[in-house]
């Protein structure tokens, strides 16, 4: 890296990284950064937040376990510890990701939050323009490939409910929760029915608390185990020899088989199966580790959707009302990709590649996306493995052939 200042109305500093600009310092960026390290190639990685994997250790839960075995969670040449859980809590996992960084040497700028990054057609590179999160000064990276790696789950997801700010009692999305310890007695309601809303159910269920889960559209609900294995890991089995079509259909039967009926809980099922639903618009089936115990027992009671709030209120739907203390949005998140990448023809408007999985990590100019196969962490390694390869060969070709031009001063002109 090279630094040089350019003193105008404004003074930001200017860094020439020779090599690419990894955004996020997520386990995907982790990921991307272990390989080129392995191959020997410079790359700057920023992360917004003062820690790796910031979703992880600040905004999940406590009782959160990766819902996959562990081997189809592990990031590319580091498998987890043999003494490590199928599924490691959420302490193990963190624990995990920083030993992996502590292994590979990566050491992310962290508190830089990045503010645009825009492809400079003339100059043929990237400009990524960060502000510290401090509200310190602002720096501009300039670089030959940007990785884009803040994932699916950047930003949450609030929606706007009429009456909600006048609702009165506690409002928070489910990235704030953290335990069910300080709602004993209390009756929440959970708006969202995926795994983060059954989980934060039944959570609040042993502690005590009166959950009821707001059901408003149809879900698939999965074991996650079947006769002592990985529902997923079957599935995956399956999809060797047989269509996807008929993993679904035989997956369905398993589920009735061991869950039972769940349509006269109020769960209603999608018509489409649960992995066409996953590979066509990204929806990950539920899979129940006591939830739906606690469904049928009436611990967790099913309500339709949300009407509106009043003070101390919720009419729902069907014009039932009830009275709640709390609200929790387990309403999901979202890609933060459009509101900083100025680039329109690799990414889509929802801030996902427009090449669907497994053609969504390259496009043009230096441009590579990890992280966005809406296939969990095994999806983001098999794609930081394909980058950091394919980062190598152009960086070592470029060296070969010395044609890669590393300035000894350059003058940025300020935007401002």
């Amino acid at each position: 890296m090279f630094n040089f200042t350019d003193t105008d109305m404004f003074s930001r500093r200017c860094v020439w990284v020779n090599g690419p600009v990894i955004v996020g310092a997520g386990p995907s960026g982790l990921a991307v950064a272990a390989g080129l390290k392995d191959q020997g190639v410079p790359f700057v990685i920023l992360e917004r937040a003062d820690c790796i994997a910031s979703l992880w250790q600040k905004r999940t839960y406590d009782r959160l376990k990766l819902h996959l075995p562990k081997q189809f969670c592990q990031l590319p040449n580091f498998p987890f510890p043999d003494h490590y859980p199928e599924y490691p809590s959420k302490r193990q996992f963190i624990e995990y990701l920083e030993s992996y960084a502590n292994h590979f040497n990566i050491n992310p700028q962290f508190n830089e939050c990045v503010q645009s990054a825009k492809y400079d057609e003339v100059c043929r590179l990237w400009r990524v323009k960060t502000v510290a999160a401090s509200g310190g000064g602002e720096v501009e990276y300039i670089c030959q490939m940007l990785v884009v790696a803040t994932g699916e789950n950047a930003e949450r997801v609030v929606p706007e409910i009429e009456g909600l700010k006048e609702f009165g009692g506690e409002v928070i999305h489910a990235c704030d929760y953290k335990s069910g310890e300080g709602y004993r007695g209390k009756k929440v309601l959970v708006v969202g029915c995926g795994n983060s809303g059954m989980e934060v159910s039944l959570d609040l269920c042993n502690h005590e608390a009166k959950p009821a889960m707001v059901v408003r559209s149809s879900v698939h609900v999965l074991p996650r185990e079947v006769f002592g294995k990985s529902t997923f890991e079957l599935a995956m089995f399956m999809l060797k020899w047989l269509p996807l079509w008929l993993v679904d259909k035989i997956m369905l039967v398993l589920a009735w088989m061991i869950l039972g009926d769940i349509e006269k809980y109020g769960l209603k099922r999608p018509s489409a199966g649960p992995l066409v639903l996953k590979n066509t618009q990204g929806k990950t089936p539920v899979l129940d580790i006591g939830a739906l115990e606690k469904i049928r027992s009436r611990e967790i009671q099913i309500v339709p959707g949300i009407k509106k709030f009043s003070c101390g209120m919720v009419e729902l739907d069907n014009g039932e009302n009830l009275e709640i203390d709390s609200v929790v949005l387990a309403t999901g998140y979202c890609s933060n990709v459009p509101y900083w990448l100025q680039e329109t023809e690799f990414f889509a408007k929802n801030g996902y590649p427009k090449a669907s999985f497994p053609n969504g990590w390259k496009g043009n100019g230096g441009l590579y996306a990890v992280g966005f196969t809406r296939r969990g962490l095994s999806g983001a390694s098999a794609d930081a493995m394909k980058i950091s390869q394919d980062i190598a060969k152009v960086w070592k070709d470029d060296l070969k052939q010395k044609k890669q031009k590393v300035p000894t001063h350059r003058r940025c002109i300020s935007t401002f």
